[in-house]
């Protein structure tokens, strides 16, 4: 009976945190600025902590490439947290000139990748979406704005629904076994 008792616990944090989660989806959607300044930020560490990765794998793999998106994710990353105001406007076409040089350098690392005999088609794949994303977005920035709005809300949304629904789930499994 204690098994069962903890896992009702469990499951009620689910449902919270499907609440939660589903309100903050839509506080997103109807607060836009406050949405993409949490993603300047949040994209800011995130572009930091990456740039440090690729430049210890630089060192271990000898990668000049490496080395270079390393310090193009960090110097990024830093502009983000620096100047959160002014990546909100700008945040689109920050985006997408770094998605064009990433893309640029995964093209270029696809054909040092075949000319070594090393698979390369997903390296190509990544790099020339990437690519045409870039100019997509560079195009039509606001767009990018809106678009990178609506999926944020409709994700934390989904994931609050899940939650829910986990939980919901887990009630039934718990009931169905008290019986």
């Amino acid at each position: 009976m204690a098994t069962y008792l903890n896992n009702r616990r469990i499951s009620v944090w689910h449902l919270i945190a499907g609440i939660l989660m589903a309100a903050l989806g839509v506080y997103m959607w109807f607060n836009p600025a406050i949405t993409l300044m949490a993603l300047a930020l949040y994209l800011g560490v995130v572009f930091i902590v990456v740039g440090a990765g690729y430049l210890a794998a630089s060192y271990s793999y000898q990668s000049g490439w490496y080395m270079l998106v390393g310090l193009l994710d960090l110097f990024v990353g830093i502009i983000f947290v620096a100047n959160l105001g002014v990546t909100v406007v700008s945040l689109p076409i920050i985006f997408a000139l770094w998605c064009l040089a990433v893309g640029v350098i995964q093209v270029s690392t696809a054909f040092q990748f075949r000319n070594e005999g090393v698979p390369y088609g997903w390296t190509m794949t990544a790099g020339l979406v990437g690519i045409l994303f870039s100019f997509a977005i560079l195009a039509y920035p606001m767009l990018g704005n809106i678009t990178l709005i609506a999926l944020m809300g409709a994700y934390v949304v989904l994931y609050g629904i899940i939650e829910i629904v986990e939980y919901s789930s887990q009630k039934r499994l718990i009931f169905s076994r008290i019986e």
